[in-house]
């Protein structure tokens, strides 16, 4: 049963970073950090957040954005920031890195310097203003795809690998979120 709550749970969450807020299922809203993504829903009944609480925690991603489309991966960062915040913790509490590799990298690659910003890179920029986020590419990715390591978005880190990013991330104390 709860695996099946999972699945019905992460479907609804993938069909709600699609849609525009105003057609969001009931109870879920934009905000409180990132008004215009990360939607989240509050619940009034569950068990509270402890006081205090903090988190590190990473994500890895692989696959590349649709085209025209924000990567599912960094509106799970902006849900993450967004629901943790509404149910009381600091943003200061809140320390979340993506680490990229495989396709995913060319999601991060900064637009020529006279064309606009994508959705995709409009929502890395806010989420790493927030102070609260780290982006991670993997350099070995990057070199097989012959991607550079200076044409990535600024604030975008390049790491010799994932699996050294991961590797030093989890010595800093952070813990990997599975999706």
């Amino acid at each position: 049963m709860r695996i099946f709550t999972q699945t019905i749970l992460a479907s609804l969450a993938v069909m709600a970073l699609s849609i525009p807020a105003s057609a969001l299922p009931d109870g879920f809203t934009n905000g409180p950090v990132f008004e215009d993504f990360g939607p989240n829903a509050a619940l009034p009944d569950m068990v509270p957040v402890p006081e205090g609480a903090a988190f590190k925690v990473v994500y890895d991603t692989t696959g590349k954005a649709k085209d025209g489309e924000t990567a599912r991966s960094t509106m799970t960062l902006a849900r993450f920031i967004n629901m943790h915040v509404r149910a009381g913790v600091a943003l200061e509490n809140i320390d979340l890195a993506l680490v990229v590799h495989g396709s995913a990298i060319h999601d991060f690659v900064a637009p020529q310097a006279d064309a606009p910003l994508t959705p995709h890179l409009d929502t890395v920029k806010a989420l790493l203003d927030s102070g609260a986020v780290r982006i991670i590419i993997c350099g070995q990715s990057a070199a097989s795809q012959q991607v550079s390591v200076d044409s990535f978005y600024p604030g975008v880190e390049v790491y010799l690998s994932a699996m050294t990013a991961h590797a030093l991330l989890q010595q800093d104390g952070y813990t990997t979120n599975p999706f």
